[in-house]
């Protein structure tokens, strides 16, 4: 069920915010689906999803690289719990700013109930949501 992504329902949102594991799927430079867990932050009012990430990751690597078109990078992160689902499409890109970064790792903690690892080549995968789906 296609969802308005800066307006989603309490149920849905509410799903965003337990903690879950999700994934992520961005394209390899031959088109293929790479697929990883990741830790996922929702900001529906900033129509953002946010991906905390090392800088030398292979998923920062394909965001990045697909990243030299206008739009950005197409990815998709999903959560699923029993038959509960909710998937976020859109376009990212990777982020530097300290600022940026740090205000990441606070939403991390907050949803994730724990302060992620220290890492000094840390970076934020950026993605502007432009549909979200699911059912929660």
């Amino acid at each position: 069920m296609a969802l308005d992504p800066r307006n989603p329902d309490p149920g849905y949102l509410a799903f965003w915010r337990e903690r879950h594991v999700c994934t992520l799927t961005t394209l390899r430079p031959d088109g293929t689906p790479h697929v990883v867990p990741v830790g996922v932050t929702y900001d529906p009012e900033a129509g953002l999803a946010r991906i905390i990430a090392s800088g030398h990751s292979r998923k920062v690597a394909h965001v990045r690289a697909a990243s030299t078109s206008a739009d950005g990078a197409r990815v998709a992160v999903c959560q699923m719990a029993g038959k509960r689902w909710a998937t976020l499409e859109g376009t990212a890109r990777v982020r530097t700013e300290p600022e940026l970064i740090a205000d990441a790792e606070r939403r991390y903690a907050e949803r994730y109930e724990r302060e992620p690892r220290p890492n000094p080549h840390r970076v934020l995968i950026e993605i502007m949501i432009t549909r979200a789906m699911g059912r929660a």
